[in-house]
C-alpha cells in the first residue's frame, strides 16, 4: 500500500508541476482560485473512483450547498433560489474554469439574508407569545418550500422561536414546581417558604424568551467570527464529498484537529476553551495536562490576554477568533506563555504555564479485570485506533492493547473482551498489529488499489500474546478500522462477534494529502489538506466491508437498531463487491465454537432485557419520526407527559444489574492516588458496565468457549 501512495504522490506531483499552475498562477491574489484547481486535479488523479464532473454533479452541489448553509429553510426566500437556479447545471463548468460567480452569489446573499435576521429575532422575542392559541410547528423541514416574502420569513422565525422557547417554557415552570398560575407552588409551598419568592408565570415566560434570545445572540456572535475562507472551506467540502462521504478538505484548522483526533494528544497547555461573547472561556482543564499540574486556571476563568515568553507585550484575546486565540495559546513543548486571567470572582491575574505534550485519556484504551464467581476475565475498551502521525513508534493502539493484555494475564484473565461499540475506526497499522496479538501469523486485510492491484497485509510477528477465549463487541457505529479487525477475527473463527446486525459499513482507505507539498512557490498561505479515498478493503475471505459491514455471530438489538446509521445512509457511498480470497487457515483453538454461538442465540432469544430494548428503540424511532409539534402550551405538556408515562416501562433498562464485579487494574490505583479526576472517571465507567447486558452476554460466551478449551484438553490427554 505504501508503494502505491508513493506512486499516486509522483504522478501527482508530475502533474500539478506541469498542468496550469504557472508562477502567475502562484501569484494570484485570488487564493480560492488557486484551491479549487488544486483540489478537483488531485481528485481526478488520485480518487480511487473519480467521477465525471457533470450536470448531475453539478446538480448535486448546487442543491447540497444551499442545504448547508440553510438546512431549515429560515434565510433564504424563494426568489433568492430563483436566482440561484441560473447556476444549477452550470456549477461543474465554473470549477473547470476557476469561475465562483456561484459560490460568491449564494455566499453574499446569505450573509445578506443573516443581517435581516439579526433584526427579525430581537424584535420576536420581545414579545410575549401566546401559548393558549392552537398552531402547530412541522420540523421536517426537507418537505417544506422557501418562503415566498420577507413577511413569510418572519412568521417562520415567530414559530420557530416560539417552538424553542416553549421547551425553555416548560422547564422552567417544571423547576417552579408550577403548572399554573393559580397553583403556583401549591404542591410544594412549605419546602419554599425559605427560598425567594416563587416567580409568577409572567416572569417565567419572559425569562423563557431571554434564554432563547442569549442563545441566538451567541449563535450570531459566532457567526459573525466567520470569514469568507469558512464558508469557502464548506463548499469545498461539498464539492469532494461527491465523489464519496469520506473525502474531505480540511481547512488549515481542522488539519491540526484531525491529526490530534488521530493522535490523542497535543502540545500546549491542557485547556479546552470556548467563545463567548468576546472572551475566550476555559470551559475544561484535561487532567494530568501543565495548567491541571501547576493548578493555573480553573473552568470559567477568561483569557484576557496572551504572552510569548520571548516578546515584551502581551496581545489581546478579546473579540478575536477563536481559532486565532488558540494558535496563540498553543506551542511546543517546554516553550512558556502567560495567559492574563479573569477569574471567576473577578479578579485578574498574571500565570505562566510551560507548555507540555497533553494526551487526552479518553481517546486511549482503558482496561478492567470482571469477576464473576471465582472467576476473572478482561475487558479492554477502545475509543478509537489512535496513532502518531508522525511517529509511529510513539503511543498507539496496538502497543497499549498489548501491554493491556500483559496486565489482565497478571491478574489471571481467563477470557477476553475487546469493546469496539462506536469506535469510528482511524489507523489501519493498528488494526493489522492488534489483529497479530491473536494469532500466529497470516493475512489480517486485502487492500485493492483503481488500478486492480491487490496488496495483502500480514501479520509477520509468530507471538500470539493471548490464546484465549476472545468476544469483540460491536454496533452500528463500529466503523472502517474496528470493522478490518472484527472480519479478520471473525473469519479466523478467532474471536465470537457480539452486537447489532450489521456494522457501520466503511470499507474505504484514505490517505491525507498536505495541499502545500504541491506548489513551487507560494506566497498565499497555507492551504490544507484533502483527506482521499484512495483504496478499498476486503475482508480475507474476499468479502468488502463495504455497506455490508460485519454481521454480528450472536445479533443483540439497542437503541440505534431501527435508525438510519451507517455508510448505506450517506449519499455517494462506493458500492459493495468482492475479491479472490486471501490464502488463510482457521484457529484451531476451538471445538465448540459453533455450539457457543447457538447457546448464545438462544438465551437472547429468552432475553426479557433484550425484548425491552429492542421494544425501546422502536419506541424511540416512532416518536422521533413524528415532526408535528403543537405550540399550544397545554397540548405541548400533555405531550411530555404521555412520552414520560411511556417511558416508564423502560426505566428497566438503566435499573438492569449484570451481577458482575468491576475493578481497576493495580497500574491504574497507583495512579488515582495522585489523579482523583481518573477515579472518579473509572468509578463511572464501572458503574455504566453494570448495567451493561451485552458485556454480561460476553462473559457468557467466554465461559462457554474456555469450557470448549477444557474438553479440548481433556481430548488431548486422552489421546496422550
Amino acid at each position: 500500500m505504501k508503494k502505491n501512495i508513493i506512486v499516486l504522490l509522483l504522478a501527482v506531483f508530475l502533474g500539478v508541476a506541469s498542468c496550469s499552475f504557472t508562477t502567475k498562477e502562484f501569484n494570484d491574489p485570488d487564493k480560492d482560485k488557486l484551491l479549487i484547481d488544486l483540489i478537483t486535479y488531485v481528485l481526478q488523479k488520485g480518487h480511487y473512483s473519480p467521477k465525471d464532473m457533470n450536470d448531475a454533479f453539478s446538480k448535486n452541489i448546487y442543491v447540497d450547498f444551499i442545504k448547508s448553509l440553510d438546512p431549515i429553510k429560515r434565510y433564504f426566500l424563494a426568489s433568492d433560489l430563483e436566482e440561484f437556479s441560473q447556476y444549477e447545471f452550470k456549477i461543474d463548468d465554473q470549477i473547470k474554469v476557476k469561475d465562483l460567480a456561484f459560490f460568491d452569489l449564494v455566499y453574499s446573499r446569505f450573509r445578506e439574508r443573516m443581517e435581516d435576521i439579526k433584526k427579525i429575532y430581537p424584535e420576536v422575542l420581545d414579545t410575549p407569545f401566546d401559548y393558549s392559541k392552537d398552531e402547530m410547528i412541522d420540523v421536517d423541514y426537507d418537505n417544506i418550500t422557501y418562503a415566498a416574502s420577507k413577511k413569510e420569513i418572519k412568521e417562520r422565525w415567530r414559530k420557530q422561536l416560539k417552538f424553542s422557547t416553549i421547551s425553555n417554557y416548560y422547564d422552567l415552570i417544571e423547576d417552579n414546581g408550577a403548572t399554573t398560575k393559580d397553583d403556583l407552588f401549591e404542591d410544594n409551598a412549605e419546602e419554599l417558604k425559605e427560598l425567594e419568592a416563587p416567580k409568577t408565570l409572567e416572569e417565567i415566560e419572559i425569562e423563557a424568551r431571554e434564554s432563547s434570545k442569549k442563545s441566538l445572540d451567541e449563535y450570531f456572535d459566532f457567526a459573525d467570527d466567520l470569514e469568507r475562507k469558512d464558508y469557502f472551506a464548506i463548499f469545498l467540502t461539498i464539492i469532494v464529498e461527491e465523489f464519496d462521504p469520506h473525502t474531505n478538505y480540511f481547512a488549515p484548522p481542522d488539519r491540526d484537529r484531525f491529526d490530534l483526533r488521530m493522535s490523542g494528544k497535543l502540545e500546549g497547555i491542557g485547556a479546552r476553551l470556548q467563545k463567548k461573547n468576546d472572551y475566550i472561556k476555559i470551559i475544561e482543564v484535561i487532567s494530568g495536562g501543565p495548567a491541571w499540574r501547576g493548578e493555573h486556571i480553573e473552568v470559567g476563568d477568561l483569557i484576557m490576554k496572551v504572552r510569548q515568553e520571548d516578546e515584551k507585550e502581551a496581545v489581546s484575546v478579546v473579540g478575536m477568533r477563536l481559532d486565532d486565540a488558540v494558535k496563540l495559546i498553543k506551542g511546543p513543548k517546554g516553550t512558556k506563555v502567560t495567559l492574563t486571567i479573569k477569574r471567576v470572582d473577578g479578579t485578574i491575574e498574571d500565570e505562566t504555564i510551560t507548555r507540555d505534550v497533553v494526551e487526552l485519556e479518553e481517546t486511549y484504551a482503558k482496561s478492567t479485570l470482571i469477576t464473576k464467581d471465582d472467576k476473572n476475565f478482561g475487558l479492554i475498551n477502545l475509543p478509537q485506533f489512535y496513532f502518531d502521525m508522525n511517529n509511529y513508534k510513539e503511543r498507539n493502539a496496538a502497543s497499549d492493547i498489548k501491554k493491556e493484555i500483559i496486565r489482565l494475564k497478571k491478574e489471571g484473565m481467563e477470557g477476553l473482551i475487546l469493546d469496539l461499540r462506536s469506535n469510528g475506526g482511524g489507523s489501519l497499522r493498528t488494526a493489522v498489529d492488534i489483529a497479530g496479538l491473536f494469532i500466529k501469523e497470516g493475512p489480517v486485510v486485502q487492500v485493492a488499489s483503481a488500478d486492480g492491484e491487490k496488496e495483502v497485509l500480514k501479520d509477520r510477528d509468530k507471538d500470539i500474546i493471548w490464546d484465549g477465549p476472545f468476544v469483540i463487541l460491536v454496533n452500528e457505529l463500529s466503523a472502517s478500522a474496528s470493522e478490518i479487525l472484527a472480519a479478520a477475527m471473525q473469519d479466523y473463527k478467532r474471536a465470537i462477534i457480539i452486537g447489532s446486525k450489521q456494522t457501520y459499513g466503511k470499507g474505504t482507505v484514505q490517505n491525507l494529502i498536505d495541499l502545500n507539498q504541491w506548489l513551487r512557490r507560494n506566497d498565499m498561505g497555507d492551504m490544507g489538506a484533502l483527506k482521499l479515498t484512495t483504496q478499498k478493503f476486503y475482508r480475507v475471505n474476499g468479502g468488502s466491508t463495504q455497506l455490508e459491514g460485519v454481521k454480528s455471530d450472536v445479533v443483540m438489538p439497542d437503541r440505534y437498531s431501527y435508525f438510519d446509521v451507517g455508510e448505506r445512509d450517506y449519499d455517494n457511498p462506493l458500492p459493495y463487491d468482492k475479491i479472490g480470497a486471501a490464502d488463510y487457515d482457521v484457529w484451531e483453538g476451538y471445538i465448540d465454537y459453533e455450539e457457543t454461538i447457538s447457546k448464545s442465540i438462544a438465551r437472547m432469544a429468552k432475553s426479557e432485557q433484550l425484548a425491552l430494548i429492542d421494544e425501546n428503540a422502536k419506541w424511540i424511532k416512532k416518536r422521533r419520526d413524528e415532526t408535528v409539534v403543537s405550540l399550544n402550551y397545554n397540548n405541548y405538556k400533555n405531550d411530555i407527559d404521555q412520552r414520560i408515562e411511556e417511558s416508564k416501562k423502560f426505566e428497566a433498562i438503566d435499573e438492569y444489574d449484570n451481577e458482575l464485579s468491576y475493578q481497576s487494574l493495580p497500574y491504574e490505583v497507583k495512579l488515582m492516588k495522585q489523579d482523583t479526576t481518573l477515579g472518579e472517571k473509572r468509578k463511572r465507567w464501572h458503574k455504566s458496565l453494570t448495567k451493561d447486558i451485552y458485556v454480561e452476554e460476553a462473559v457468557n460466551v467466554l465461559e462457554d468457549l474456555k469450557t470448549s478449551n477444557i474438553k479440548r484438553a481433556k481430548v488431548a490427554d486422552m489421546k496422550n
